[in-house]
């Protein structure tokens, strides 16, 4: 049934992921559930995926939906633990602009 599906060690840290492409499962979940993308949007915004593509990643993710909300919290989690302690440079340029004004 998920043929579409792979999941390789050592390609997108092991997690599935669309056949030949780097599209993780989880990347098009968010996409449609949390961003509001329509399968139709998705696809217009990569056209390398087919609407197959998007409704066998949809129909994984939710025949395995608490190993992707996992993994979706998990990358969460880690993009919030990279931001700590790191100011963008817009922010580090304004605040050196403050100092010498």
């Amino acid at each position: 049934m998920f043929e579409r599906i792979t999941t390789i060690p050592g390609v997108c840290g092991g997690r599935p992921c669309v056949r030949g492409h780097r599209i993780r499962v989880s990347d098009i979940a968010v996409w449609h559930e949390q961003m509001g993308l329509s399968p139709d949007e998705i696809v217009a915004d990569y056209p390398g995926l087919t609407l197959a593509d998007v409704h066998t990643a949809l129909a994984y993710y939710y025949d395995h939906i608490v190993e992707i909300r996992d993994q979706i919290r998990a990358d969460a989690q880690l993009i919030a633990t990279a931001k700590q302690g790191h100011s963008s440079l817009l922010a580090t340029r304004l605040s050196e602009m403050k100092l010498t004004s």
